[in-house]
């Protein structure tokens, strides 16, 4: 079924269709539709997969789309204009042109922690670029994927996009296949898998992946607002956010007023039986459940630290000072667990954090500006923010993605087009002037272009 369907995809595209900016625009506006008229069927199935409450659906899946939506069809015309480049010297007289065009058959892999949002945001970028696109939701997530597959049948026909669902089996049958791009979110891990396959047919790719996203908390730092930050950014979706804070590095000197201003806000946020409220998600599966509790044995819970294998509930949690080869510390958390530790200089702070991967996000609280900006450029990193977290997300003009073992590549509004665009230099040359040096025979010529070189 997958490769036919594969072929139905590249057969379609080979008709020129979607090579035509109304026709995108078109389907664009249709999809937008869709969403907004079936935004509570969305949030309805969020919360069946996994308790996500209806605010945090809104704001971090259905809200995002369909801004990015709009913002796509509004700057369309003009991302897929061909653009004119300032010519070479040497190709005088000339004028030289960028083109757009699309790659062709679309691969797009979508994960479980936000499975809306970063299934169509992607998706979206695709079909604005003239692709076509076979969408792999996560099987996780089923009420879902089944949502999604429903949207997409009822605005493309299945030879430009469509939906394919299914486990692990059905991913590698779909990696199995040549694509002209693909593009994966999920885990360090799988992506390496993404990469390898993708490597055969040398397939270009976006691999969004994660890491473990230090947050510094130095001595100059307004703890009670960084303490409502923090609990904000790193248990929305119950942790499970790949840009979360992953632990904390806090000026021993700020330890204890930064757990009292936590207990404050995590009691203020989700009130003292957080498993009682209907702003906490859960955890996704079983699974992933097990996997995190397994962190919390033999750890000091300042917060939190309680669980519940018939809900899939674990607290917001607070870890005082885990060893760095505890579990906890050992790879990305994904989940409700922040550990923290505290240090005394800069060369204790640095040491730590280059002890691990590049994070796809480091996140810096300070008053200092210069100390902040000293700390942003000294690490390398995805993306970030001083004084805030995850909110760097949110802003379509800022490139999102990972470096080194936090991701390949990078989307979010007009990175997203260009990301699904191969893009082509293209030299106009005049016939009015033909400059004879460049040709043969070369004799005597040598000297005026060395001349005439080391003046460009």
């Amino acid at each position: 079924m997958i490769p036919e369907l594969l072929n139905d995809q590249k057969s379609y595209f080979k008709t020129g269709e979607t090579l035509s900016i109304t026709f995108r625009k078109t389907l664009l506006k249709a999809l937008l539709n869709q969403l907004v008229a079936r935004e509570q069927d969305i949030t309805d199935a969020l919360y069946n997969d996994f308790k996500k409450p209806e605010f945090e659906s809104v704001l971090t899946e259905t809200a995002i789309v369909i801004q990015d939506l709009k913002h796509t069809i509004k700057k369309l015309n003009k991302w897929a204009k061909p653009k004119r480049v300032f010519p070479a010297l040497l190709n005088f007289p000339s004028s030289d042109y960028l083109y757009t065009e699309p790659y062709g058959s679309v691969l797009v892999i979508a994960p479980w922690n936000y499975p809306y949002q970063l299934a169509l945001a992607p998706l979206v970028g695709a079909i604005a670029a003239g692709n076509t696109v076979i969408l792999k939701p996560s099987e996780l997530t089923p009420h879902t994927s089944a949502l999604i597959n429903d949207i997409i049948k009822s605005v493309f026909k299945p030879e430009h996009v469509t939906v394919v669902e299914g486990g692990v089996d059905t991913s590698t049958k779909l990696l199995e296949q040549h694509w002209d791009y693909i593009f994966f979110t999920g885990s360090v891990n799988v992506g390496k898998i993404v990469a390898k396959a993708a490597a055969v047919n040398l397939t270009p790719t976006t691999l969004e992946l994660g890491g473990k996203n230090p947050c510094i908390i130095d001595d100059t730092a307004n703890i009670k607002l960084a303490a409502k930050r923090i609990v904000w950014g790193k248990f929305v979706n119950a942790g499970q956010t790949c840009i979360a804070p992953d632990y904390i590095l806090i000026h021993h000197s700020k330890k204890d007023a930064f757990y009292k201003a936590m207990k404050h806000e995590v009691e203020l946020a989700y009130s003292t039986t957080p498993q009682q409220s209907k702003d906490f998600a859960r955890i996704i599966n079983l699974k992933n459940f097990e996997r995190l509790s397994k962190m919390l044995t033999n750890q000091n819970c300042i917060i939190g630290g309680q669980i519940d294998a018939d809900t899939l509930y674990i607290a917001p949690t607070v870890i005082d000072h885990p060893t760095l080869d505890s579990e906890v510390m050992k790879d990305e958390i994904f989940g409700p667990i922040l550990p923290v530790i505290s240090y005394q200089n800069d060369s204790e702070l640095e040491a730590i954090i280059l002890s691990y991967n590049k994070p796809l996000s480091l996140y810096v609280f300070g008053t200092n500006s210069a100390k902040a900006k000293q700390l942003i450029q000294k690490f390398s990193f995805g993306g970030g923010c001083i004084n805030d977290t995850i909110v760097h997300f949110a802003n379509h003009r800022l490139p999102f993605g990972g470096v080194g073992n936090s991701g390949l590549g990078a989307y979010h509004g007009h990175y997203t087009f260009d990301t699904f665009s191969h893009k082509k230099g293209v030299v106009k040359k005049a016939n009015w002037l033909d400059v004879p040096v460049r040709y043969a025979p070369y004799k005597g010529k040598l000297d005026f272009v060395r001349r005439f070189l080391k003046h460009l």
